[in-house]
C-alpha cells in the first residue's frame, strides 16, 4: 500500500507524537554541518525533521518524497512553522536535481521501501557536492521483538495504534529491512569513497562520503 491519502495522513498524525525525536535529530545534524549548508532529506514524509532543521539556522533545506500527499502535508507544516523548506515530489532513484547540489543528505526510515536501492545510493552520490556526506538511517533486519516493543512503547500511542504499529513492524517493515552485509554490498556498487555503518539495538546508520 502506497503512502497516499488516508494512509499518509494517519502516518503523519502518529509520527507527530515523536516530534521530540525529530527535534533531537535536527540538533544533532546541525552539529555536523556548516552554516548555510544545502541539505536534502530524501523521503521526508510529513517533513518534521526538515522543518526542525530549518528552524536552527540559515540552512537551505530541501525535501524529496514520492508521495504527493506527504509533499502537500509537509508544505502545510512548513507554512504553519513559518520556515522555508523546498518540498518536492520525486523519485529517490531519479532525483530532479543537478549534480553537486547538496552539502549533506539524510534519509531516515525509508530506505528499506525503495524499489531500486542501489540506484538511490548512486543518486545520493550524484547530487552531493565533492566531499559531501550522506547518512541513511533505518531498521536492522535482525532487530528483536523485544526491542521493537520497547520502541513502540516510547511512541506514546494509544492501545489500538500501538498494536497496529507492532504488527506493521513485525510483518512488513522488518521483512523489507536489510542486513549489514546487504548494505555493504549495495554501497560497494557505487562510487562513494568512504562508508561507515553504525549499529544500535534496532537499526543502523550508514555514513557515506563522496
Amino acid at each position: 500500500m502506497g503512502m497516499e491519502g488516508a494512509v499518509a495522513r494517519w502516518y503523519a498524525s502518529q509520527t507527530h507524537k515523536s516530534l521530540d525525536e525529530f527535534k533531537s535529530l535536527a540538533r544533532r545534524i546541525a552539529g555536523e554541518i556548516a552554516p548555510e549548508s544545502a541539505v536534502l532529506e530524501v523521503a521526508p514524509g510529513p517533513g518534521y525533521f526538515a522543518i526542525e532543521l530549518a528552524k536552527l539556522g540559515a540552512y537551505r533545506v530541501t525535501g524529496l518524497d514520492i508521495s504527493r500527499t506527504f509533499v502537500d502535508i509537509a508544505r502545510r507544516n512548513a507554512g504553519d512553522a513559518r520556515v522555508q523548506v523546498d518540498f518536492r515530489h520525486g523519485d529517490a532513484s531519479d532525483m530532479p536535481f543537478a549534480d553537486n547540489s547538496f552539502d549533506f543528505l539524510l534519509c531516515r526510515a525509508a530506505f528499506k521501501n525503495f524499489s531500486r536501492p542501489v540506484a538511490a545510493i548512486e543518486e545520493m552520490y550524484r547530487v552531493l557536492k565533492p566531499s559531501g556526506r550522506a547518512v541513511i538511517m533505518d531498521l536492522r533486519r535482525d532487530a528483536s521483538k523485544a526491542s521493537i516493543a520497547q520502541l513502540v512503547q516510547g511512541m506514546r500511542l494509544g492501545a489500538v495504534n500501538a498494536a497496529i504499529t507492532k504488527l506493521t513492524f513485525r510483518f512488513l517493515l522488518l521483512k523489507r529491512a536489510y542486513t549489514r552485509k546487504q548494505l555493504e554490498d549495495m554501497v560497494a556498487q557505487t562510487k562513494f569513497r568512504a562508508a561507515k555503518i553504525k549499529e544500535d539495538v534496532i537499526g543502523f546508520e550508514v555514513w557515506l562520503q563522496k
